[in-house]
């Protein structure tokens, strides 16, 4: 499943829309690599998103579609912490 659409579908952004533009900026990296919004995902794979004051690094439990769509859990949180003023995600 493409990584814009799995970001979506496991409520981590509210749009797909966003999804894209956040894997444009460089925002989400696909097991340490910075990645296009078309990357696949699988089982198994590490994600860091990096919000305004915020960096999640969570673990994909299940990139099935069906399953996501009957809101299975999608992933494991590994990290969650806030940024300060002037400190940057990576």
């Amino acid at each position: 499943m493409r990584i814009d659409r799995f970001l979506k579908l496991a409520s981590l952004v509210k749009r797909r829309a966003m999804a894209q533009e956040m894997v444009e900026v460089g925002a989400v990296r696909l097991n340490g690599k910075t990645v296009k919004p078309s990357a696949d995902v699988e089982a198994g794979d590490a994600i860091e998103l990096a919000f305004p004051r915020r960096l999640i690094a969570v673990e994909v439990l299940t990139s099935d579609e069906r399953a996501l769509k009957r809101k299975t859990a999608a992933f494991r949180i590994n990290a969650d912490r806030r940024l300060g003023e002037d400190e940057k995600p990576w």
